[in-house]
């Protein structure tokens, strides 16, 4: 049996919005941030080629200037901040539910020590952020023996 959906997903999810308990800290930030969908966020998907990896993630309703990329000892960080502006009031009538947030995200990726960031290129079109890292081979330890001498 269908469900209307007046405002949501969930009929009853809008009407009988109860606080459940969750295991985790960032769990409640994600919530407060991003409401119910919080978990749907910044949704990736990685392709492996022959000389690179490719890795596609999901970041609607940002623009490029409020994403931001960061390579340090071999993770690349993508992180994603935006506000909403509280002065703007609306003129249509008052807001009886709203669901935008501000916030930030951030999400990282072991890509190799051997990886600099000139190798990198990202693109961010229509929501998607698209970043290709280069497949590096990583440097063999040289293992190091101290041998005692015998006299």
């Amino acid at each position: 049996m269908l469900l209307p959906a007046i405002f949501g997903e969930n009929l009853f999810d809008d009407f009988m919005d109860m606080n459940f308990p969750t295991f985790g800290e960032f769990d409640d930030i994600d919530r407060k941030l991003y409401g119910k969908k919080a978990s749907r966020l910044m949704k990736t998907d990685v392709h492996e080629h022959d000389d690179h990896f490719e890795a596609d993630i999901d970041l609607p309703g940002f623009k490029k200037e409020q994403i931001k990329l960061q390579l340090e000892e071999g993770y690349l960080t993508v992180s994603a901040e935006k506000g909403l502006d509280k002065d703007e009031k609306d003129k249509k009538g008052k807001l009886i539910r709203q669901e935008r947030y501000s916030g930030a995200m951030s999400r990282s990726f072991y890509v190799g020590d051997e990886v600099t960031q000139e190798e990198i290129k990202a693109k961010f079109e229509n929501g998607v952020l698209k970043i290709e890292i280069p497949k590096k081979e990583p440097k063999p330890k040289i293992p190091s023996s101290k041998y005692i001498s015998i006299a």
